[in-house]
């Protein structure tokens, strides 16, 4: 489009909008700005960072959104968290398995079943990888792990743990294992290397993140946009001509040249309407395909981290209780970085429609200056939706609040090492729960994955990646545009945004570092179309995953 490349030289430098401040949108504003285009930045809320947020519990700061930094294979997120002394750690720790009777599982058995386990999930990647196209659309990794486990050397009872364990998969991506795509698991799988859990939250991360946005863009907080009225481009139009016109929910008006949508996947689901024209059918059709996750995640802490025989979040307390004659001396059930709960028999105040595996991590296992004695709880599917119903109305400071939650988690909590119903050490101080299915927002949940019945998952990816921007000048960014091997994660984000950001570069011709807006992690100009160019090859390379 020579016009475009035009206007640069006639003065004319593009105004573009961003819709929502997460990484995505933080990190497109970022690479626009030191190109030198004019950048504005809407926000329904009233902050930055989108689902990447903080709250307090007691005077423990956490993390609302996302904990993990999935893969260190050239993570640009690692760089980020050792450039702002960000705390991470690799959490390879004890796992303690809670049987469905509410008692541990030795080490010996634990370890053996979450061998077994973690080589399936491999050979599912693979196998998903290697069969995509012949894999029945309705055939879940559940199914696949059932079929696997059943060929092993497992005891009966072993056989059992293993598939019950296969249900915190649920965890990871959101929702149940039964609802799993086989088909599309290849698109689950992350960037090589270690998870890191972000210790220290991901505070200093978001900063980094968005200080180019803040200096420099016109950020416009508590400003939902409720339509996007766009238009064909035309190669003969002037240079100013304007591409795009935004309706807040306030009925504030403004014209852009090129817009970003990097709103969440389950907002564009509920909100197609706002796109005038409508979305080309291909493109509604992808918003419709991809499922969008239930996970949620529940804080609980205590005033000691009485669960662990060596509690590092100790200092000074008490000492625990003598354990009784009956207590496993099992390491993974005294000293546990995560615990595994396995559908509980042992509960009379869970709904017995909803399967309530639950998993934990101990925050008190984190590095010295950063542990506390907290426990983070993964609910997900339909048991996080009950949840998330319970305390929708509820003050979060309220003693009815507190009462809910304890009602659902005490019987987990009855069954760690230590726990005494009469000390009290052994009862919460606080808790603290997300509520994204509350939150329009975040689209009432939490990110994409890919369940059964998707027949073009990966085509579908593609297709959002390639939004309009050229034949509209409307864009998507956000973790559900991501690269195969980062969708639905903070890393994804962030390349979707430099991914929207070098497409608009290249068709204006932009390149030079806006003055005074240098980044030790910018992108340099001669390599702002490159990123574009190495996105499309990951997607058309099948997602590099491996």
């Amino acid at each position: 489009m020579p016009y475009l490349t035009r206007s640069i030289a006639e003065g004319h430098r593009p105004r573009v909008a961003i819709l929502g401040a997460g990484f995505a949108g933080l990190r497109c504003a970022d690479i626009l700005i030191q190109n030198g285009a004019q950048v504005t930045l809407f926000e329904a809320r009233d902050r930055l960072g989108g689902r990447v947020h903080q709250n307090m519990i007691q005077n423990h700061m956490v993390d609302m959104g996302p904990n993990w930094i999935h893969g260190t294979g050239k993570n640009p997120i690692v760089s980020i968290a050792e450039s702002t002394d960000t705390v991470v750690q690799d959490f390879e720790g004890n796992q303690a398995l809670i049987a469905p009777d509410g008692k541990p599982v030795s080490d010996e058995v634990a370890e053996k079943v979450s061998d077994v386990l973690w080589t399936i999930i491999a050979k599912a990647f693979k196998y998903s990888n290697t069969y995509k196209e012949t894999i029945p659309v309705d055939r879940s990794l559940f199914d696949y792990i059932k079929e696997q486990v059943g060929q092993t050397d497992l005891s009966e009872q072993e056989k059992a743990l293993c598939i019950e364990s296969s249900k915190m998969w649920g965890a990871y991506v959101g929702d149940s294992i039964e609802r799993q795509s086989l088909k599309f698991f290849c698109l689950e799988e992350c960037i090589d290397g270690n998870n890191y859990f972000v210790a220290s939250t991901y505070e200093r991360i978001l900063e980094h993140v968005s200080r180019t946005a803040r200096e420099h863009a016109d950020i416009r907080l508590n400003q939902p946009v409720i339509k996007i009225e766009s238009c064909t481009r035309d190669d003969a139009a002037p240079p100013s001509t304007t591409q795009v016109t935004l309706t807040t929910a306030s009925g504030d008006i403004s014209q852009y040249d090129e817009v970003i949508v990097t709103c969440p996947l389950g907002w564009l689901k509920r909100n197609k309407a706002a796109f005038n024209p409508s979305l080309p059918p291909r493109l509604s059709q992808a918003i419709d395909s991809i499922s969008y996750g239930r996970l949620e995640k529940v804080y609980i802490t205590f005033s000691r981290a009485f669960w662990h025989v060596d509690d590092p979040a100790a200092a000074g307390a008490a000492p625990p209780p003598p354990p009784g004659p009956n207590t496993p001396t099992y390491k993974s059930y005294q000293i546990p970085t995560f615990a595994q709960f396995l559908n509980p028999t042992y509960s009379t105040t869970h709904p017995p429609h909803i399967q309530w595996n639950q998993e934990c991590i101990s925050l008190a296992a984190l590095p010295p200056q950063t542990a506390h004695p907290t426990l983070l709880f993964y609910t997900f599917g339909p048991c996080a939706t009950h949840i998330v119903s319970q305390i929708a109305h509820l003050d979060p400071s309220s003693t009815e609040y507190y009462e809910t939650l304890h009602q659902v988690f005490e019987p987990f909590i009855a069954r760690l090492h230590n726990y005494s119903p009469t000390a009290a050490e052994c009862q919460p101080l606080a808790y603290l729960a997300t509520q994204w299915q509350n939150d329009p927002y975040a689209g009432h949940g939490s990110y994409c994955n890919f369940q059964v019945g998707l027949e073009q998952g990966d085509r579908d990816i593609e297709v959002l990646r390639a939004g309009m921007g050229a034949e509209r000048g409307v864009w998507f960014a956000g973790e559900h545009t991501a690269p195969f091997v980062a969708l639905g994660t903070t890393t994804g984000a962030y390349w979707s945004g430099e991914r929207a950001a070098a497409g608009i570069c290249e068709i204006y011709g932009l390149g030079k570092i806006g003055v005074g807006v240098g980044r030790d992690d910018s992108l340099p100009s001669a390599r702002v179309a490159a990123a574009g160019a190495a996105v499309a090859a990951v997607a058309s390379a099948g997602g590099g995953t491996s």
